[in-house]
């Protein structure tokens, strides 16, 4: 038995990848706990998850509607990633002298977790929640991509080891589990050296936990009886982060949806309740709730209106599902640019976009003489057969098992 510490930033898109890592490593027998924002983690985990509470800035990533680009960059960096590391170090190292775990396993972008392990001495294993990281999103910015390493370096100064050789905290010598495949990042040349990656695809599995869009309740409160076999569904989602941002888009799509016809249902997510507030009413070939059972639904649908965000992209393409993306920011025209490169999707303009020009981007996709759904199929296999949590787990094992175990090195 070996034991797995998580750590996770206050963000619902990165633990959602690493629950079925999680199970998976339970099942073999392992013992796994968490390290983060505590309430969050139990929220997603179950009530039993082992977790470990940090101190996290203002709690869950919270910034001004709106802010996009490089604005939007430098807030999450600024403003959240350095202040989320040096407030979760207390609890990250406080969760390692606890739980004496034998591997850390580190999001990405919740730094702490790969700075406190490095200066520890526990191997530590990054996860990679979007594709976007790892085509080196800032190769053409290279004034940017200096700043960030300044930023990197002072973190690593202050709650890392300041003698360490080991680079980029988010690439660390143990390798990084990556959720995506090489099917959707095409032929782009990696940041890092590819044997450094574990490419496992989305971690879907059946029986796994059921992913909720929305936020909210699952599968029992969801009116299964009033999707129709004879019309195809479409989804649409926003994700849980972009509630204040996506009422006029929602209702745009709700409009294009409606001028689909007979043939098409439409599911839309409306977390906000914008529909709610602004009395809008919703067409009879609509369905518009809080929250869905969103990996269920993906099993029904035949596309996907979405923001791109890496999560939602790659669910429906694992389910063989093709795409309409309206990127908002951060990673997401990264992510949207790889499913058009691939065939499997069209983008549309967030800000931009009407009713007319989404129904004619989701007709596209609908049409199988487009080839989106060919390309979505061809994906969905690819991810299946990249093995997942399961294969995410293996590369843990082995990682554990070449550790095997000298003392983590006493604290500062």
């Amino acid at each position: 038995m070996r034991r797995f510490l998580f750590v996770v930033p206050p963000l619902v898109g990165h633990v959602n990848p690493l629950l079925g890592v999680a199970d998976e490593l339970t099942g073999r027998g392992h013992e796994v706990a968490w390290a983060g924002h505590a309430e969050l983690i139990r929220r997603q985990a179950g009530d039993g998850a082992r977790a470990f509470d940090c101190a996290v800035p203002g709690g869950e990533l919270r910034r001004p509607p709106g802010l996009t680009g490089p604005e939007a960059f430098r807030f999450l960096w600024e403003e959240f990633f350095v202040p989320l590391a040096e407030a979760m170090a207390p609890g990250v190292e406080a969760a390692i002298d606890a739980f004496r775990p034998d591997v850390v396993v580190s999001d990405m972008h919740a730094l702490a977790g790969a700075l406190v392990a490095e200066r520890r001495g526990v191997p530590c294993v990054t996860s990679a929640s979007t594709s976007a990281e790892l085509v080196d999103p800032l190769a053409a910015m290279p004034k940017v991509a200096m700043w960030v390493e300044g930023l990197l370096a002072g973190l690593r100064e202050r709650v890392g080891d300041p003698d360490s050789e080991a680079g980029d905290p988010r690439f660390p010598p143990h390798g990084t589990i990556a959720f995506t495949g090489r099917a959707l990042l095409g032929d782009a040349e990696l940041t890092v050296p590819e044997e450094q990656v574990r490419l496992v695809g989305p971690a879907i599995a059946p029986g796994a936990r059921r992913k909720v869009a929305g936020g909210g309740g699952g599968s029992d409160d969801f009116p299964w009886e009033w999707l129709d076999p004879a019309r195809r569904a479409v989804l649409v989602t926003l994700g849980t982060a972009n509630a204040d941002a996506g009422g006029r888009f929602l209702a745009e799509a709700v409009a294009a949806l409606a001028g689909l016809g007979e043939t098409v249902q439409g599911v839309v997510v409306d977390p906000g309740r914008t529909f709610d507030a602004a009395g809008v009413a919703v067409p009879p070939g609509v369905l518009v709730r809080e929250h869905v059972p969103q990996l269920e639904l993906l099993e029904r649908v035949a596309a996907v209106v979405c923001h791109a965000g890496h999560n939602t992209v790659c669910e429906a393409l694992w389910h063989g599902v093709p795409l309409v993306m309206a990127p908002i920011r951060d990673d997401q025209p990264i992510v949207a640019g790889l499913v058009v490169d691939a065939g499997a999707g069209v983008r549309v303009r967030f800000n931009r976009v009407d009713a007319a020009r989404l129904r004619a981007a989701i007709g596209a996709v609908l049409d199988p003489s487009g080839g989106h759904r060919a390309a979505a199929g061809a994906i969905g296999r690819s991810f299946r057969a990249a093995g997942g949590a399961a294969a995410a787990a293996d590369h843990l094992d082995r990682v554990a098992g070449r550790a095997a175990a000298p003392p983590a090195k006493s604290g500062r």
